[in-house]
């Protein structure tokens, strides 16, 4: 049986990811001002970043609504679909709701959508968790069981470098952030169970922040030597490096692996930004 792998713009994926893996898109949009920003392949990163720099206003991304992926559900039989945490974004719900349009016209689809609980390089490891049950062989229910364990126990940590569009989101007061800033305090967040963001611990500046980063994988990860850590990198490509060297010297990862956050992921994460997800 033939299988498809859909995603949101927000699962960061290299060229060589995307090919092996067969995996198509569906884009979500960002506006910063009075800039439009399609998250596709022509996508101009630098552009984003520099018109979030320019911009005393928060960016604003808005998901695909349920046109994208009807189009993509219409090509194939069966399909799996990894997206953004439904409380991060509507993007879950938008694949749901096309998924129930789309078995109105032919109900003998198989549609799968996970829900990441996560975002950005989550969603890449979720992917390809999926490719490679897909390349073993593995029925549809075995796919979908392994799967929807993976994303259980699926850790997701990041460190920003830059505080700016936290403050803009008002996700951190102006005062705090300032003073954050000020200091040099640098937040190591995680995603909750339930999808969400939490502060998991602080340093104070950035290469402090990054130890404690590689430190926290040995605290919450389990059974590593199973595992492929994935890096995702705003612009910090050196970071990434440092950390994968790092984590192969601590962690017996089977695999790692290290990919450029595309547009979404670069409005988490902004420039310098640093996200792991295993």
């Amino acid at each position: 049986m033939d299988f498809k792998i859909i995603v949101d713009s927000c699962c960061d994926l290299t060229k060589d990811l995307r090919e092996r893996f067969n995996i198509s898109t569906a884009p979500l949009s960002i506006d910063v001002g009075d800039k439009h920003f399609i998250d596709d392949e022509n996508l101009d990163r630098e552009g984003l970043l520099d018109s979030m720099r320019n911009s005393s206003d928060a960016p604003k991304t808005a998901s695909p609504g349920p046109g994208p992926f009807l189009d993509l559900y219409r090509k194939y039989d069966n399909i799996f679909v990894v997206t953004l945490s439904k409380e991060l974004s509507a993007t879950y719900q938008n694949a749901m709701l096309a998924k129930k349009m789309i078995l109105e016209e032919a109900e003998d689809k198989l549609i799968k959508v996970f829900n990441s609980f996560s975002a950005t390089v989550g969603e890449t490891m979720i992917a390809y968790k999926l490719g490679e049950l897909i390349e073993a062989g593995f029925n549809r229910d075995e796919i979908i069981e392994k799967t929807e364990k993976y994303i259980e126990e699926m850790q997701t940590l990041f460190v920003l470098d830059s505080l700016d569009n936290l403050i803009k989101a008002g996700r951190m007061g102006k005062l705090k952030g300032k003073i954050a800033s000020f200091f040099n305090i640098k937040p190591v967040l995680g995603a909750t169970p339930e999808g969400t963001i939490t502060l998991v611990d602080k340093a104070r500046g950035s290469k402090r922040a990054i130890r404690k980063l590689i430190e926290k994988i040995g605290e919450r990860g389990e059974n590593l030597e199973e595992k492929v850590l994935g890096i995702a990198h705003c612009n910090a490509l050196e970071k990434a490096e440092y950390i994968k060297g790092k984590a192969a010297e601590k962690y017996s990862f089977r695999e790692i692996i290290i990919v450029e956050t595309a547009g979404i992921s670069t409005v988490y994460a902004n420039e310098g930004g640093i996200v792991l997800a295993f």
